[in-house]
This record gives C-alpha cells, structure tokens and sequence, in this order.
C-alpha cells in the first residue's frame, strides 16, 4: 500500500478536510507537516463538527494517531486550547494517538504582536495574513534563534535562547512603537505550559521510520495551497512555509520515497482569502453567488473569500511543481444551476499568450485571463456518488480539467457529507 500525500492546489481552502477526513478511515497514521493554526480543516463525522487547525485529523478516528512533524509551527497555548476542545467532544488525546516532534520551533504571544504590528505599518501594501504569529515564527526558525519544543526541558537552555530570541525581536518593536517583549513573563508562561507539552514530544522521524517499516500507511496532511507556497506561489502575498508535496517529506523526517501517491485538492471554481493577484477573480454577481453557494468564509478566521472561476494554468503549474499524480475535485455541487460556466485556460500579458503564472508581482497584476464557455446544467449534483449520477455537461466539464491540467480526478467531491464521494482511483493502492 502507498503513503498518501494531501496537498491543495490552489490558495488554500479546497476542501482539505473532507478528503482528509475520508482518506484518514484507510490510514493508520495522519501527519501535519508544514503550516501552524493558520490553516483551518472542518470535520462532519456523524453529527459532531471538530473545527481543527493544528490537531492532525487522524485523532479525531478511534485507534489512528497523529503526528506533528517538524515543519510545523506550534502555538502552545492555541494547540492547549484545541484539545481541551476536541476532548470536550469526547475525544481522548493523549501521548498514545498524538506525537509531536521534539525539535517544532514555538509560536510565542510576541510573534503575534509582531505579526500585527508589522501588518498595520504595512498600511495599504499589507500581506493579509491572519496574524497568529505564523510568518515571525518561520523567520526565528531559518535565522537560528527560535525556541523548540525540546528547549523547554531545560531552564538554563530555554533562558540562553530567549535571550538570543529578544535581542533580535525587542529591537524590532522598539522601532514599531510598541512594547517590549518582558522575558521572566514569557519564561514563565512557557514553563506553565510545558509539562503538557512534553508528554507528547519524540523525535518523530525515527517513530515513523518505525512505523513505516511496519507497514503502517501514512497520511501527510498539508495545509494553504501550491499558490501560497512561499518558493512557488503569488509572492509576496503568501505563506511563510513550502506548502507542496516535497515539503511533506522534510517537514516530517521521512525520505522522498516514503511517499508514494500525492493527492492535489482541488476546488472546481477558485477562491482566495486575503490580498494578492487573482487572474480568473469575478468581482461581480458570479463571484457573489459562488461565494454564497460555497459558504466561502475562513474557517480559522470567519473572513469571506474572493471567488472566480477555475484557473486550469494556475493548477497545471501547481500539478508540475508539486508532482502532484491525480486530483480530489471538491465543491462541484456549487455550480449547479449556473446556465454558463467559465474556465481560465491561459493568460495574455502585453498582448501575448503564456501558459503559466509569471513570478512577477507586476506581471501577475497584469495577465488577463483567457476563458473557454461550458454550458452548464439544471440538475443538481449533490450527493452523487457515481459517473451516472452526473449530469453529461458537468462530466465534460470535469473531463476538460483533466486534459488541462494534466492530472487525472481521483476523487470527486459533491457535498459536504463524506459518503458523497465518487471513488476513480483510490490513492493508497499501489
């Protein structure tokens, strides 16, 4: 059997959490591997929701385990917070189902400020990101001075680090206008979270080499989308961490080969949160109607996305880079009833034609997009789960996606409820 990888193809918002939900049941072990409580997934199981950010989705499912690899960023208070919630809802999260790796730098309340802070002064060129500290915390990590969970084993470490942590950080919000960060509090708030921390600290990527060598099948849960990956996405206005499938083996620990299938979620419309380019955006009654149809608002932060019709160049480049093998087309339900429908099947750019997203913020302003008009159906498509419960236009519209994007559907999305599924390819089967 093949390990898994999830990873969205898009901005972000694709529908992860269904998909992961649905392919966690044929796993044995979920992992996070990039990303921090930034990026929200949303679980229907029976007729509990579990709202998770930084919980794999695995630890909601009886006898699976989750892991929070290395890639990640954890705040330790907001990840207290969700499982004293999860576990409100009868769920048992304990150093049996949840691993988290020794060495995930630490978001800190200061990282939160500075994230603010940072914003505000940005004033009209501000990035949009949701504030939770996430970019300040990746940016302690590559500059060698961020704490790890490992650090808070030991109080001589933790102060040497935090020393080094606030010689950098304190100079930085003098010159914001904002207040220093005091280190006995921030000692102390971490020494007061640490013992329930450190019961589920190991160093994960020997755990799984273990469990890879037992046969166990492993989920790897990625979060954002190819379009925020801070390498390849709409630079500047994207995440702080490598959002593609390659991440999921260095965010973890595991070789390349560990993993077999990469799974691309890919929403049958294009949504956006936040600011940056958007070539096939349709700020007008299409997007209006998308948006209330799909119920685009953020599930970490409640705020509405901007929606536009499906982008095929922008999800080729994302299947090239991310090696992405077949796709999870989600939300295909949300255009029924539309009498046309339209796709972005390539860009014009001072009056030439390209067939990829340049990486120039000027130039990704500027591309108009080229659309191709499909008629569009009547019938509904919710909750079908076969080819012949699909009306033929919304089937040739999915075979359109294929042959442009150069990916094949694995999996097709037509409600929010699991079951309603069509299984083309099942991911874990070699």
């Amino acid at each position: 059997m093949a390990n898994v990888a999830v990873v969205g193809s898009q901005w972000g918002d694709e529908g992860k959490g269904k998909i992961v939900d649905w392919l966690s049941e044929r796993a044995d072990i979920v992992v996070r591997f990039q990303g921090g409580h930034n990026a929200g997934h949303t679980l229907v199981i029976g007729d509990r929701t579990y709202k998770l950010s930084l919980l794999p989705s695995g630890v909601v499912r009886p006898k699976k385990i989750g892991v929070i690899g290395n890639g990640v960023v954890v705040d330790p208070w907001a990840l207290i917070k969700e499982i004293e919630t999860v576990s409100s809802q009868g769920v048992s999260i304990t150093p049996n189902n949840l691993k988290i790796a020794d060495s995930v730098p630490l978001i800190l309340p200061l990282h939160q400020q500075l994230d603010n802070a940072l914003e505000k002064a940005r004033g009209n060129s501000k990035i949009g990101t949701t504030g939770r500290g996430i970019g300040p915390a990746y940016e302690d990590k590559v500059g060698r001075r961020a704490i790890r969970l490992c650090d808070l084993n030991d109080r001589e470490t933790l102060n040497s680090r935090l020393e080094q942590l606030l010689f950098h950080h304190n100079a930085l919000l003098r010159g914001l206008g904002v207040k220093e960060a005091n280190p006995e509090e921030i000692l102390n708030n971490l020494e007061s979270v640490a013992s329930k921390l450190l019961q589920f600290s190991c160093p994960v990527w020997s755990w799984l080499d273990e469990a890879k060598k037992s046969g166990k099948r492993i989920l790897f849960e990625g979060a954002q989308g190819a379009m925020l990956d801070v390498d390849h996405g709409t630079y500047p206005f994207v995440t702080s961490s490598n959002t593609v499938a390659g991440q999921a083996a260095a965010g973890s620990g595991v070789g390349p080969s560990s993993i077999g299938y990469i799974l691309g979620i890919t929403k049958a419309y294009t949504t956006r949160v936040g600011s940056g380019p958007f070539p096939s955006e349709q700020d007008n009654e299409i997007g209006e109607l998308l948006g209330q149809k799909g119920h685009e608002f953020g599930t970490v932060t409640g705020r509405k996305r901007r929606c536009g019709w499906f982008d095929a160049v922008m999800v080729r480049q994302a299947v090239t880079i991310g090696g992405i093998d077949g796709i999870a087309l989600t939300k295909v339900d949300v255009l029924d009833g539309l009498e046309k429908i339209k796709m972005c099947t390539g860009y014009l750019l001072n009056g030439n034609r390209i067939n990829y997203l340049p990486p120039s913020i000027l130039e990704q302003g500027q591309v108009e997009p080229i659309y191709e008009t499909f008629e569009g159906w009547s019938e509904s498509t919710v909750g079908a789960r076969s080819w012949m419960d699909l009306p033929a236009t919304a089937i040739k519209y999915v075979r359109r996606i294929e042959e442009l994007i150069g990916a094949p559907v694995a999996l097709l999305s037509t409600s929010p409820e699991r079951q309603d599924t069509i299984l083309v390819k099942d991911p874990f089967s070699d």
